[in-house]
């Protein structure tokens, strides 16, 4: 925990960059609707309640960081730890949001950030950022790897394979080529409510996560899948067709992926 006192004549503030606990939720909430006031309470709640049950390394803040100005909170960044095997090694990667800090307090906004810089041997992300962020980002060091996306027919896209898709639950184990990582990528989607499934082709087996969406369109919110994990872009893009199929099947025609 960082704690600033400036001095001077004046009575100095005490601010202070500490790590998110539970004990913090209900001022949090007030001050992430405040900063983000598109989004609904229950989107923050049920955010925390997932970050509380992720499977946080050890030794990693559970939530993220606040900061507070004499006892009060005026700033928060949540954050997802998470560590993946990358050619066999352990690789820590922390995927940041909700960034927000009171205007009258902005001063004080680089002790959270350089907080985060600290774990240099981390691979950092930031999937969400707003447009206006974008600038601040790269000054910190950030590179762009996606460049919007694309909505594609899968149904008939790609080429023909004798593929069988699978949705699985809690209860997938690896093999067949499905790594524990991979396994565990999928239960713990299955229980966000996403749509976990392993396309079964050639003896081996390929993970898939999707996110059901809707999007405005002539009038109507049309139905599609967001693609929001797979092993590689090549294999989604081999077995796109019984993708397509086996999500057209329950009533979303499109697959939205990055371009």
């Amino acid at each position: 925990m960082d704690d600033v006192r400036p001095s001077g004549s004046s009575p100095a503030p005490s601010v202070l960059c500490r790590e998110i606990a539970p004990a913090d939720f209900g001022e949090l909430l007030l001050l992430l609707r405040k900063g983000f006031p598109e989004r609904p309470r229950a989107h923050y709640v049920r955010a925390l309640e997932r970050l509380g049950a992720h499977n946080t390394p050890p030794g990693f803040p559970k939530y993220g960081y606040v900061l507070e100005v004499n006892g009060v909170i005026v700033g928060v960044i949540l954050t997802i730890f998470s560590s993946t095997m990358v050619n066999g090694e352990n690789r820590l990667r922390i995927n940041v949001s909700s960034h927000y800090v009171d205007p009258e307090f902005r001063l004080y906004a680089a002790i959270m950030t350089s907080r985060l810089r600290s774990y240099k041997q981390a691979t950092h992300l930031n999937v969400t950022p707003a447009p206006h962020t974008w600038p601040m980002l790269q000054a910190l060091g950030y590179h762009r790897i996606c460049n919007g996306g694309f909505f594609a027919l899968a149904a008939v896209s790609g080429p023909v394979v004798a593929a069988r898709v699978r949705r699985v639950s809690s209860a997938v184990e690896p093999g067949d080529g499905l790594s524990q990582a991979e396994a565990q990528v999928l239960r713990d989607h299955a229980s966000y409510g996403c749509i976990s499934v392993v396309c079964e082709w050639e003896h081996r087996r390929y993970p898939f996560v999707f996110v059901p969406s809707r999007i405005p369109w002539k009038g109507i919110r049309l139905p599609y899948a967001m693609l929001a994990y797979c092993r590689d872009f090549e294999s989604y893009v081999q077995l796109a067709r019984p993708l397509g199929r086996y999500l057209l099947l329950r009533g979303m025609p499109l697959i939205f992926s990055d371009a």
